[in-house]
């Protein structure tokens, strides 16, 4: 039976430009000069709406194609009045083999109807071989992975028919008992299971990479190890990624047997999940090396050779800012590895930032560089704030050409002391005022961490 034909919308006289211009003006146009032209121009216009609601309706449920796959289309049992839901005909393409298949398998297709008896590519198919039918079967899945298939098979023949649908084919037809009607509704039920099937898909897929970040996230954002002291800890995290809930920021807490608490924090450059994994495993070393003893410079070293092994590109490299705080709490250990120094601030004293002079390279810069560590006082009762450039690098003023910068931080933070803001509170004022002056969402990953010491 010859394959069907699309039906196609006549075409206005307007649009294959044989329909005379609409004057501008209500004026006469006829031969007598009557009146009657602006009532053809209404029913233009009514006409014009009428087409502009089909167009959306059809935008709406564009009509189905079906592609058929049949080396004899002439003896296809498809009938030419098949109809969607909505009463409308399902335009058909047919292809004799595969290459022809694939040279017709546009987007608009949005189902395909493989007769399970064509030639696999490379070879004929012979007489009972499963196997090869359903080879065609794959190489279209293959082929059309968004696309909703169906099978045909001969009568009777439930088993390769079930055996395909098991391969991937949405439903199967017995050639001699299709008519119009039936696979009208084939088609249609054909092409809601794939959009169902591919819905579903993708919200496994969700859940799966959720978890994933979340397992991540959990790495990346850990529970501080401070069992025994008297500090205070706070932190705050915000990637800097659209839907993002992962970058390439990282820090860590944790008290050691002798009664010293290290804190740390770092920044891997970039922003993407490589990036993030990175920052995990090197937060992940510091606390091992941390709670085996390591301090300073050794640690700092360690940490390079960990970075060094792990990263992908050579030029990949991350800061890093740690203090040891003694088991008195009234003074600190410090090293910097590129990153900025830290921020303290007291009962009488502003807040401001500690010593920065003997900032060592970032690590994977330089081979076998080295960290110095200074010794710092703290004090009786202090606040302590480590931070990554995130804080700092939001845009500020008219125009907003201008970072905030460590010094604009700084007159923030003591502003947000002199409120009596401290802990969560303090460091939620600070993240949120920093994306209200840079006129919206922070491009740079920001983490802040807080130690707080109260007599």
């Amino acid at each position: 039976m010859p394959a069907p034909v699309p039906r196609q919308r006549a075409i206005p006289a307007v649009e294959c430009g044989q329909a005379q211009a609409v004057p501008a003006s209500g004026g006469p146009s006829g031969p007598s000069g009557d009146a009657h032209p602006p009532r053809r121009e209404a029913a233009r216009t009514d006409e014009t709406v009428r087409d502009a609601a089909t167009a959306d309706n059809d935008t709406a449920h564009p009509t189905l194609t079906l592609l058929l796959i049949e080396d004899d289309p002439t003896a296809a049992p498809i009938v030419p009045d098949l109809l969607d839901s909505d009463g409308r005909p399902i335009r058909v393409r047919t292809a004799r083999n595969l290459t022809e298949a694939e040279r017709l398998l546009t987007d608009d297709v949005h189902c395909i109807l493989l007769d399970l008896a064509l030639p696999a590519p490379g070879r004929a198919a012979k007489a009972g071989e499963t196997d090869e039918e359903l080879a065609v079967l794959r190489h279209v899945l293959r082929l059309a992975p968004r696309h909703a298939v169906l099978a045909l098979t001969a009568s009777g023949d439930a088993e390769r028919g079930a055996e395909a649908v098991r391969v991937g084919a949405q439903d199967y037809l017995f050639r001699d008992e299709l008519d119009g009607r039936l696979l009208s509704r084939a088609i249609r039920y054909a092409v809601e299971r794939k959009r169902s099937d591919t819905a579903e898909r993708r919200l496994a897929e969700g859940k799966l990479r959720a978890q994933e970040n979340a397992r991540l996230e959990r790495g990346l954002l850990p529970t501080p190890l401070l069992e025994g002291s008297p500090l205070r800890f706070a932190a705050r995290y915000r990637p800097g990624r659209s839907r993002a809930l992962l970058g390439g920021d990282f820090y860590d807490t944790v008290r050691t047997p002798d009664g010293t608490v290290h804190a740390m924090i770092g920044d891997v450059c970039g922003h993407g999940p490589d990036e993030a994994a990175l920052g995990v495993e090197l937060r992940i070393a510091w606390r091992a090396l941390t709670l085996a003893g390591l301090c300073g410079d050794e640690l700092l070293g360690t940490l390079q050779q960990v970075l060094e092994h792990e990263r992908d590109d050579h030029e990949i490299f991350a800061t890093l800012c740690t203090v040891d705080i003694a088991p008195d709490g009234r003074r600190a250990g410090l090293c910097l590895a590129g990153h900025p120094a830290p921020l303290i601030a007291g009962p009488g004293r502003p807040a401001r930032l500690l010593p920065q002079e003997n900032n060592g390279p970032a690590l994977g810069l330089l081979p076998g560089a080295r960290w110095p560590r200074m010794q710092v006082e703290l004090g009786a009762e202090w606040s302590l704030m480590l931070y990554t450039d995130g804080l700092i690098e939001g845009r500020v003023g008219a125009g907003r050409k201008e970072r905030l910068g460590q010094d604009g931080m700084v007159e923030m933070i003591r502003r947000q002391f002199s409120e009596g803001l401290s802990g969560e509170e303090l460091l939620r004022a600070a993240v949120s005022e920093v994306r209200e002056l840079n006129g919206g969402e922070l491009t740079d990953d920001v983490a802040v961490v807080l130690l707080d010491r109260v007599p």
